[in-house]
This record gives structure tokens, C-alpha cells and sequence, in this order.
């Protein structure tokens, strides 16, 4: 592992000018993804940031729908697989972008973090904030050598599970006010939250620009839901991505929340489970 990189990268989050100065140093991931559209492979060929390999979040990052919701967690040799292809290694920092301002890397950071890689960021802004900023981009697919990152064998995040989410003393549900009230669902078939649960949307964690706001304003608004480090903290969305992006916020505010990884979609598979709205 880079022992500069690191020291001068101490938190989940790095800015376009610092990626760019370290940018040989670095793996660097493109998990640029559309909910509902065509996969981001496209939107990489036409332009990425130079040597970025091009991970699928449907293929790589999540197995097929199904009781776990509808992106669970991925096979794990599937994983393992995907990111040495992607020349993921574990003695290499790795920086993870996308175009949704990090909603879509957020849950690659948190395989990887999950799965023992020690140092992974996201690209604070993404792909539009590396172009605001003026940095280079290439064209096509990267010449890609193979990684050798190698699961560790232990969960290195803290997950719950359906049967133990009502346990939690604070759950944070990330998605759209409109659809934690239960007013509009556009995607799942039942409509509400899991009940107790407070909402923090995603859109609560960015500034004016679309990038992170500071550990301290991140602290105001977790604190001001119940989320702190007093008690057990998680965080659910529709399907278990865009919940990774509150707990990435979480962690920079120095909050360490799990993950429900089936989250609402998972959730509403057994119809004994109780429904909230409102």
C-alpha cells in the first residue's frame, strides 16, 4: 500500500485535483450506471478518466433480483473476479467514480471496503466534477492488467439482515421524501418505509455542486434524525445501492452505520413484514 497516498488521503472522499496528482499511483474504477437504463459501458468508450477500467453495477456489483431484494450483494468469487479484471489490487489504493454523483460508486466502495481492501475513495463530484475542473479524459477501453485483490474472508463493514433491521436503534432510509412517505412509489410494487425508520435522502449529503458537504454539516444532519455514534446505526434505500452513499456519508462524518443490504425491495418480498407510511 502507498503509505503517502494514504496519509495524505485519510478519509472515503478525494477531490479531482488530488486524484489527478496521484493518478499513476492509483487504480482507478468508472461505475457510471443509470437506474433503468442502459448499462454505462457507452458513456466510458466515449470518455473516462485515463486508465479507468469500466465496472458494470448490475454484473459486478449485484446478483440477479430476487428475495434479496433487487441488486443483493454480488457472488463473492463473481467480485473477486470482476475487480481483478478490473486491476483491483489489495497493495494498490483504488479511486471509484461515477456520473450519479457517487451514488453508483458508493456501493463499489463498499464491496471493496467490505471485502478487505484497506484504501478506497470515491471521486468526490464524479466524472462531471474531474471535467469542471479540467482534467484530461481519454476515449475507448483501457489496455487493463489483471489485479490480484483476494477477498479476506471477513466482513470488514457491518451488515443487518431483515430479521435483525427493527433491532437497529436508528435506520435511515435514503430514498426521496415522496417515497418514504409512501405518496409515490415508481419502481416497487408496495409503497411506505420499514416502520421506525427517518429519513435521510441522498440529496442531503451533496452541497450546491453536487459534491459532499463537510464532516460537520454531514454530523448536523445524521444528528439531527438521532443518527450518531451513541447507539447502532443503519441505512436502507429501494435496493441496497443508494443506501451505500448515506453510509458513506455517514463515515465521513465519523458515523459508522451498517448496511440493510436488501433494503426496501427485500424488505416488501414477505408480505408478514410490517409497512409504514406517512
Amino acid at each position: 500500500m502507498d503509505e503517502d497516498f494514504a496519509r495524505t488521503s485519510p478519509d472515503p472522499l478525494i477531490s479531482p485535483d488530488e486524484l489527478a496528482a496521484d493518478l499513476d499511483r492509483v487504480t482507478v474504477l468508472d461505475i457510471r450506471y443509470v437506474m433503468g437504463g442502459p448499462p454505462g459501458l457507452g458513456q466510458h468508450r466515449a470518455g473516462h478518466i485515463p486508465g479507468a477500467a469500466y465496472v458494470d453495477l448490475d454484473r459486478d456489483l449485484a446478483d440477479p433480483p430476487g428475495e434479496g431484494g433487487r441488486h443483493p450483494l454480488p457472488d463473492e468469487e463473481r467480485f473477486e473476479a470482476a475487480m481483478r479484471r478490473a486491476g483491483v489490487r489489495s497493495d494498490r489504493p483504488v479511486v471509484v467514480y461515477d456520473d450519479w454523483q457517487g451514488r453508483a460508486a458508493a456501493r463499489a466502495w463498499w464491496l471493496l471496503r467490505h471485502h478487505g481492501h484497506p484504501d478506497v475513495r470515491v471521486l468526490d463530484g464524479g466524472w462531471s466534477a474531474w471535467l469542471e475542473d479540467g482534467h484530461a479524459s481519454e476515449s475507448g477501453e483501457p489496455d487493463v492488467e489483471p489485479g490480484d485483490f483476494t477477498l479476506s474472508g471477513t466482513q470488514h463493514m457491518p451488515v443487518v439482515e431483515a430479521d435483525g433491521v427493527l433491532g437497529v436503534d436508528v435506520l435511515v432510509d435514503a430514498r426521496a421524501p415522496e417515497r418514504f412517505r409512501g405518496e409515490t412509489e415508481p419502481v416497487d410494487p408496495v409503497a411506505g418505509h420499514i416502520p421506525g425508520a427517518v429519513n435521510v435522502p441522498t440529496t442531503e449529503n451533496l452541497d450546491e455542486r453536487g459534491r459532499f458537504r463537510s464532516p460537520d454539516r454531514l454530523r448536523e444532519a445524521y444528528a439531527a434524525v438521532g443518527a450518531d455514534t451513541s447507539g447502532s446505526v443503519a441505512a436502507y434505500c429501494g435496493s441496497g445501492v443508494t443506501a451505500a452513499h448515506d453510509v458513506l456519508a455517514m463515515e465521513v462524518a465519523g458515523i459508522h452505520a451498517a448496511l440493510y443490504p436488501g433494503s426496501w425491495s427485500g424488505w416488501i418480498t414477505d408480505p408478514r413484514r410490517p409497512v409504514e407510511t406517512g
